[in-house]
């Protein structure tokens, strides 16, 4: 770490070491904190696990995605903690501590990109990089009150970087604001493959709508609804095909099936001691065969068709990104499992379509933030990008 105090607990405590930066370009007089499991070359990656870290090594060259943001002038500040291994929600790591929310500082912050989330909610960086798998990235933005982005899956680099499950796999950012966000897709994102054709439809998903608690709904429907005055008026859609259970176990299946393979091995050889929750996760993983794989791909091409036409280059859901507010610290581990195997319905539907995500903080519940997402096309990340900044002010207008 590279700052004299860290009072969230978002960074590892790596003896520091300078990593150069461009001196002007898009992104300069911005500062960056990078997850756990990116490469930085004078840095170990431990990836949220002693074992891993302990067989790391001091890296000699940075991930491309790392250096494309000090390429465009971010100044980066250190390593951030991530969930162990990054196969959790809820940001507790049962090895080096848990990040605090510091927009709800007794309330848990998201995982795996709890760090990032951290540090960019306590204003210690501006840009935290993280990664998105199952919604690392777009849990703790909602939970932190921040921006945040899971890209088309394939559109960032993801080398020198440590997988999860591969085929949905993808960096993302947050930020405090939305000038910083579109300041940052500019210069990460480039031109986009497919950008969004105009005018664009805007569609309110209500059976997704459907999955949030009744509070949280009640007020992001007065979010909706101001979208809808400013900005509409807006459709409406069912996405879920061919149902939530679907959705969830081809997710949870493909999601397992790939973790395995990409860390069977290791816990196979050298047992670490796995924290609550994720013990169980790499358990179930080691379970899943090749016919739940095959019915699993059956059902993500279907859905991602599914989805891709109903969007058909101009549509973009508007949908919660959480179905709650973040959970208190001291929820037993048995009710944060129920949480996320409920947010995983939300969480899905961008990854198992490949298709961006981002979610905006929008309303605040019980003290705690909440976001709205938007999920567009595949490749139209930046118009994306833009198009969340205008519906962030929509969402904070006030309307007589």
């Amino acid at each position: 770490m590279l700052l004299p105090d860290d009072p969230v607990q978002a960074f590892m405590l790596y003896p520091p070491v300078a990593v150069g930066s461009a001196a002007s370009g898009p992104l300069a007089g911005l500062t960056l904190a990078v997850k756990d499991i990116f490469d930085v070359a004078g840095y170990p990656t431990g990836c949220g696990q002693p074992h891993a870290l302990a067989a790391s090594g001091i890296k000699t060259k940075t991930a491309p995605i790392v250096q494309a943001f000090l390429d465009a002038g971010a100044r980066f500040v250190g390593k951030t903690h991530t969930v162990e291994l990054a196969f959790s929600l809820n940001g507790k790591n049962v090895h080096f501590g848990t990040p605090v929310n510091p927009a709800a500082p007794g309330r848990i912050p998201g995982g795996s990109s709890s760090g990032s989330a951290s540090a960019v909610a306590a204003r210690m960086a501006d840009i935290g990089l993280g990664s998105d798998t199952g919604g690392s990235v777009r849990g703790p933005a909602s939970y932190c009150g921040l921006f945040g982005i899971r890209p088309t899956h394939g559109r960032l680099p993801l080398d020198l970087t440590m997988p999860l499950a591969e085929s949905f796999d993808v960096p993302g950012w947050f930020t405090r604001d939305a000038s910083t966000f579109v300041r940052v897709g500019d210069a990460i994102l480039g031109d986009d493959p497919a950008p969004l054709k105009g005018p664009t439809r805007l569609l309110i998903t209500e059976d997704l709508f459907a999955q949030t608690d009744p509070e949280a709904r009640r007020l992001l429907d007065v979010v909706v609804e101001r979208i809808d005055r400013m900005g509409g008026p807006l459709g409406k859609v069912r996405v879920a095909a061919p149902d939530f259970d679907a959705l969830y176990w081809a997710f949870r299946h493909l999601q397992g099936h790939e973790a395995w393979q990409a860390h069977g091995a290791f816990i196979t050889r050298h047992k670490p001691a796995l924290g609550p929750g994720v013990a169980e996760r790499f358990a179930f993983s080691s379970t899943v065969g090749h016919p739940e794989v095959k019915d699993a791909q059956n059902v993500r091409k279907r859905f991602r068709e599914h989805v891709a036409a109903m969007l058909d280059g101009d549509g973009v859901l508007i949908m919660p990104t959480m179905p709650d507010i973040a959970a208190l610290l001291d929820t037993s581990e048995a009710d944060l499992e129920t949480q996320r195997n409920q947010a995983l319905r939300l969480l899905c539907i961008s990854v198992l379509t490949g298709f961006p995500q981002i979610t905006i903080p929008v309303t605040v519940k019980e003290g705690a933030p909440l976001g709205l997402s938007v999920l567009g096309p595949a490749g139209s990340d930046r118009a994306l990008v833009h198009l969340a900044a205008k519906i962030a002010d929509m969402a904070a207008a006030k309307i007589a």
